[in-house]
């Protein structure tokens, strides 16, 4: 490998009029000109005479507005990041003398005025052996070359050639220094430095569902996130019908993640929590573990379709439609047919009530036509709307309003019990009911008065789901899934019924009461159990000292899962300090604030307020978690329960017991505390006037 450029990678070049670097930089400079001039030529785009109406004129000028958004040249961020040189023109018979061809590739295409490409797509099939070509397998490449940047200046390059046997394989210093470049502001992209693992993830099919179980620092979100942006460039006129969404833990998590798919020239997906997806009411209450776990099982499914299906009867009484001097009759017996063949046919409950009045209509038209009339499709809807008939439908199979459904079960003991025999025993009927039977309490009478829980608004939307279907997307990412209720999981998958998803976690940083026992369990409940489970144990981000620490844990809160193996040269730095006071707490963010990046001061949530005094007084500013820093502020607050998915380059832990002993269980503290120990990318200060907890000794 060698590294020929005036940098601290290599030495100055010897000859002035051969300078490789000033060449690679006038192609950036002729492909910035280029991707402007392609700006420029959409911006002058003139549509008023090309559009039928003003709604296909509305929906033109947003998509010209999209695209000049997703041409924008981000003077920080490089135009192009590698190089490929082919032996062999791409696709072309690999004949000898066959021309070979170079690409530059980048984040987006750029294409001169003749429409010869300048910058190829990452996504682009031509692309791939810069993330998976090796000295074993060059497939082809003749060079590979990476380019180093400055503040968006182009100030390296280093190169491998991988069909040189005389020269060996090497770790890339220009890869290293980009994984290990210090982390301020939001989550960026890693189009430059994705690994052979993770970009077979990330160009998976869209067909298929994918599960990645990583640990900390391994790059799952951001491959998930490049997943979507591949699967939007391979399927892009699909997706655009269909949708995708991106599904996070949290408003922070999602704040800091929303700027890597733009940065990419995405900016259609969506973006959401679990909690945002089902807010059929207004969420005001707290549930206590137990009942929040019993109303997060799968089984409640079950319960709230016999509650729902409850509604039906079965007639016992025949339709009499009369039509001018004529009167039709159709018996009980017939109509008891056409309602167990809905039953049977397992339709939604509102798709099987608006056909029942249709079938009761052909039953009609059919003794119509024994008699010798002719009757067509109008007089069949004609019957489906009489009165009788409309009446014979509100008997048998009533409308059903879910969020009223759900108030009753969990105020109405004898209607659970009923619908909930066999499946939850009296204990946990008796757990999630908000009035207990002999209390002497006034159950909830509306919905509007109701202080509705978050799980119940996920059995909200399950029973809603139940009485009409939930819109499919084509694609959905869900993030820190290792947190979802089974009900939760079923949530997401009705949102990718007949789309796909990619679901991303780590057993070891479940932290609810209900996390995930196993994968294989929460594909099942998402509807996706033929999805491919795959596993990434290289660390990219957490620094070695500091995963070795943590892993600690892993024997505790996640037997058997496999811990993550820093890939990084540099070990990091790695402090445990005791204390007597938030003093010495501050003092160890001032001395982390002096190196370059942002920090994080993780505690638990209990101990932040006296945190955040203790900043005040000694006049240090912060932000809370999601908030961009800047160059005045680059200390990030940060409750424990909020840490996760966040990064920071220095982080200073206070008091891992207190992080334990603040949640439900030691279990679930553990993992917390594994999360906490883990945001770290260079450095990690563990602060702490009370014992460790003995798992950590």
């Amino acid at each position: 490998m060698s590294t020929p450029a005036a940098d601290p990678l290599g030495d100055p070049l010897d000859d002035p009029l051969d300078d490789p670097l000033a060449r690679e930089r006038s192609h950036l400079a002729s492909s910035r000109s280029a991707l402007r001039a392609m700006r420029e030529d959409v911006e002058s785009l003139d549509i008023k005479d090309v559009t039928a109406n003003w709604v296909n004129a509305e929906v033109l000028a947003r998509q010209i507005d999209e695209r000049i958004k997703a041409l924008a040249d981000l003077s920080d961020t490089p135009l192009f990041f590698g190089r490929l040189n082919y032996l062999h023109a791409p696709g072309a018979e690999q004949a000898e003398g066959a021309e070979g061809e170079q690409f530059y590739i980048g984040r987006r295409h750029v294409h001169d005025g003749d429409g010869d490409p300048m910058v190829i797509d990452w996504r682009a099939p031509v692309s791939q052996p810069f993330y998976r070509a090796s000295k074993k397998d060059p497939q082809d490449i003749s060079l590979r070359r990476r380019f180093g940047y400055t503040g968006g200046e182009l100030t390296a390059y280093e190169d491998e050639h991988l069909m040189d046997p005389a020269e060996a394989a090497a770790t890339s210093k220009l890869l290293q220094q980009e994984i290990e470049r210090p982390r301020v502001g939001p989550m960026r992209d890693i189009v430059a430095t994705i690994q052979p693992e993770q970009d077979e993830i990330v160009r998976s099919g869209l067909g298929g569902t994918v599960c990645v179980q990583g640990g900390p620092g391994t790059g799952k979100t951001a491959v998930g996130l490049h997943r979507v942006a591949y699967l939007l460039y391979a399927h892009r006129e699909r997706l655009a019908r269909t949708g995708t969404l991106v599904i996070g833990p949290n408003k922070s998590f999602l704040h800091y993640i929303e700027q890597v798919l733009p940065a990419l020239g995405e900016l259609t997906v969506r973006q959401g929590t679990v909690d945002d997806l089902v807010a059929h009411v207004e969420v005001r209450g707290t549930d206590e573990a137990p009942a929040a776990v019993i109303k997060g099982d799968a089984r409640m499914a079950e319960v709230l379709r016999r509650a729902i299906y409850s509604h039906v009867t079965l007639p016992t009484e025949p339709v009499m439609v009369v039509r001018g001097s004529r009167r039709w009759r159709v018996p009980a017996y017939e109509l008891e047919a056409i309602v167990r063949e809905l039953l049977d046919r397992d339709i939604r409950y509102r798709a099987a009530r608006e056909a029942l009045p249709q079938r009761i209509a052909h039953a009609v038209l059919v003794q119509m036509e024994r008699s010798g009339e002719a009757p067509d499709d109008r007089v069949q809807d004609a019957v489906a709307r009489n009165a009788a008939v409309k009446a014979a439908v509100k008997a048998v199979w009533p409308p059903v309003e879910p969020e009223k459904l759900v108030l009753r079960l969990l105020t109405d003991a004898d209607f659970l019990a009923v619908h909930a025999d066999g499946i939850l025993d009296e204990d946990e009927q008796k757990t999630i009911l908000w009035v207990q039977p002999g209390s002497g309490k006034r159950a909830v009478r509306s919905v509007k008065a109701a202080k509705w829980a978050a799980a119940d608004a996920v059995l909200i939307d399950e029973a809603t789901d139940i009485v009409q279907r939930t819109h499919s997307l084509g694609h959905v990412v869900l993030d820190e899934a290792q947190d979802l209720s089974p009900m939760q999981y079923r949530a997401v998958g009705r949102r990718c019924t007949t789309g796909s998803a990619t679901v991303l976690g780590d057993l070891a940083q479940g932290t609810t009461p209900w996390a995930t026992r196993s994968w294989d369990e929460a594909m099942a409940h998402l509807g996706k159990s033929d999805g491919v489970i795959e596993e990434l144990t290289a660390g990219f981000r957490v620094p070695t000292d500091v995963i070795t620490y943590a892993s600690r844990l892993l024997p505790h809160i996640a037997p058997g899962l496999t811990p993550v193996a820093s890939v990084r040269e540099n070990p990091g730095f790695f402090d445990l300090r005791e204390t007597t006071g938030t003093a010495e707490v501050v003092a160890a963010c001032e001395e982390l604030l002096r190196n370059e990046g942002s920090t994080g001061l993780i505690a638990a949530d209990a101990r932040i307020p006296a945190l955040a005094e203790a900043l005040m007084a000694a006049g240090i500013g912060y932000i809370d978690p999601g908030e961009e820093t800047t160059a005045d502020t680059r200390l990030t607050l940060v409750p424990a329960s909020l840490a996760k998915g966040l990064e920071y380059d220095y982080v200073v832990l206070d008091e891992p017991r207190a992080v334990v002993d603040g949640e439900p269980d030691e279990r679930t503290g553990l993992r917390r505390l594994y999360v906490a120990l883990t945001r770290a990318v260079s450095g990690l200060i563990v602060t702490h006037a009370a014992p460790l907890p003995a798992q950590l000794a």
